[in-house]
């Protein structure tokens, strides 16, 4: 149950959910998507409630959740495709290293090779807000440091990144909020 939770973020801010398992790091992530109603308070952007409208919130955010959401029978570059609505995918695969992987149903990915697919799918986003979920699960130290870069990337657009973690995760700068203390 989350409780006097309280924070504000500008462009380029990052935020990173810190807690034991159970203490509410994922449940606040869906909250902030607004897929999770609130019992009371409010999510402010920009000083309206999201939920007055819900479907420009959802258009400024991506949500990465502990599962990685990709369609197995579909390859690599058409998962990536299904999320782009027209826009170019190839600077997301190189990102994270799946180039040589494009062509390859999902269903023939590593573990790590499917979570790099689902978080190159933020790059082909669009949206302002990235909330992530234990985003490394599954990653290895080169795929850490490929996030770290898309990241660091997407603040410097102004973008914002929360993430839920139980791992020190390449995010320089941010702000900690640590839940169920």
């Amino acid at each position: 149950m989350l409780r006097d939770v309280a924070f504000a973020m500008r462009p380029g801010n990052a935020l990173l959910l810190l807690g034991a398992n159970g203490a509410g790091k994922s449940t606040l992530l869906r909250v902030l998507a607004g897929l999770k109603r609130l019992d009371g308070g409010q999510v402010l952007w920009n000083g309206q409630d999201i939920a007055e409208d819900r479907p420009a919130h959802a258009a400024r955010c991506a949500y990465l959740g502990e599962g990685n959401a990709i369609k197995p029978g579909l390859t690599a570059v058409e998962n990536l495709r299904f999320a782009a609505a027209g826009r170019d995918v190839s600077p997301a695969l190189a990102a994270f290293d799946l180039t040589p992987l494009a062509d390859l149903p999902a269903r023939m990915l590593s573990a790590g090779q499917r979570r790099r697919l689902a978080l190159a799918r933020l790059l082909v986003s669009n949206a302002t807000l990235w909330l992530l979920d234990e985003p490394t699960l599954g990653l290895d130290a080169a795929s850490v440091g490929r996030l770290g870069a898309v990241l660091a990337a997407h603040r410097a657009g102004g973008g914002l990144v929360v993430a839920a973690t139980h791992l020190e995760l390449p995010l320089p700068g941010a702000d900690t909020l640590r839940l169920g203390a």
